[in-house]
């Protein structure tokens, strides 16, 4: 009796001493398989190269965001990326300053594209057609790359900021939109600095939603003169204003925010220029020499640089 009780402590004992070694040999190939994924992830990573960047980090609300992805193929060998509109082998991914993402309003599958081993590749890409980016305030996005494959792993570009504003508008103009009965839009001026010099941007909004249709730079300004702005009988914006101080910008923008006209002007000998509205409705500038740039480039090749000045001997 006693012989068979210290036989089942031994037992029992060599049992528990071997309870470490059951659960190492239990969860050895769990872990070998988590290694193996965590080091296939690491490989993607390496084997691709990406960056991210903006044409700047600062935006008007319905300005174009231009996002460059850079990817460069370190896999040797050739890699062709395709997807669809449902599982893209680019995506971005875009959340506001309490890290809830943004709303993406399409999707696109990008093409296929082939970048060969060791070659680098550039996307540009809108992603302001993506998504909800009208709503003021400051983000952050990231590009995805997916490999190719039923289950192609994922790699990440770096994050970038980027701020939405919405400007400051000193000059507005309800106008309707001709052949669209009840539609209707608004005109907006702004100045803007943003990341670079003042800049004057015109904004076409929605009368009924709201929402910025297109949003866009006219170019550098210089705000000694004022900026002037009225709408012509095409219901089109025109606007004036200063950008060197030789020089005049005249613009014209439609109703759906397409610039249809630019013409430079130089003041006449008598005062600034200045927009001019006819009987008609047409509108024109006045008090200026229209600015030829042909007559320009050739007035340029009369001179000879002084490279060419034939030498002078005594």
């Amino acid at each position: 009796m006693q012989q068979g009780f210290q036989h089942f402590q031994q037992v029992r004992l060599t049992g528990l001493q071997n309870v470490p070694r059951l659960r190492a040999l239990m969860i050895t190939p769990l872990f070998r398989l988590l290694a193996l994924m965590f080091a296939m992830t690491g490989l993607i990573q390496a084997q691709l190269a990406t960056s991210l960047r903006l044409s700047k980090t600062q935006y008007l609300s319905g300005e174009a965001i231009i996002a460059t992805v850079t990817i460069t193929n370190h896999a040797g060998r050739d890699i062709v990326f395709q997807g669809d509109a449902q599982r893209p082998w680019l995506d971005f991914v875009i959340t506001n300053t309490q890290g809830d993402s943004v709303t993406p309003t399409g999707r696109s599958a990008f093409g296929a594209v082939k970048i060969g081993a060791g070659q680098t590749f550039s996307r540009q890409v809108d992603i302001s057609t993506l998504f909800q980016l009208a709503d003021i305030g400051n983000y952050s996005t990231s590009a995805t790359i997916r490999m190719p494959g039923r289950n192609g792993e994922t790699t990440t570009t770096n994050r970038v900021l980027l701020t939405v504003s919405p400007g400051r508008p000193y000059w507005t103009q309800k106008v309707g939109v001709v052949g669209r009965t009840g539609n209707t839009r608004e005109f907006r001026i702004l100045n803007f600095s943003g990341d670079q010099k003042s800049q004057l941007y015109v904004q076409v909004l929605d009368g009924r939603t709201g929402l910025p249709i297109r949003t866009f730079s006219l170019g550098e300004a210089l705000l000694i003169r004022k900026p002037s702005a009225t709408v012509d009988k095409k219901q089109r914006l025109n606007v004036l204003f200063l950008a060197t101080p030789s020089a005049w910008i005249h613009c014209q923008i439609d109703t759906d925010g397409k610039l249809v006209a630019r013409a430079i002007h130089q003041p006449a000998p008598q005062g600034d220029p200045v927009l001019v509205t006819a009987p008609d409705g047409t509108v024109s500038v006045a008090n200026s020499i229209l600015y030829d740039a042909k007559a320009a480039a050739a007035a340029r090749a009369k001179f000879r640089k002084l490279s060419e000045r034939p030498s002078i001997t005594y």
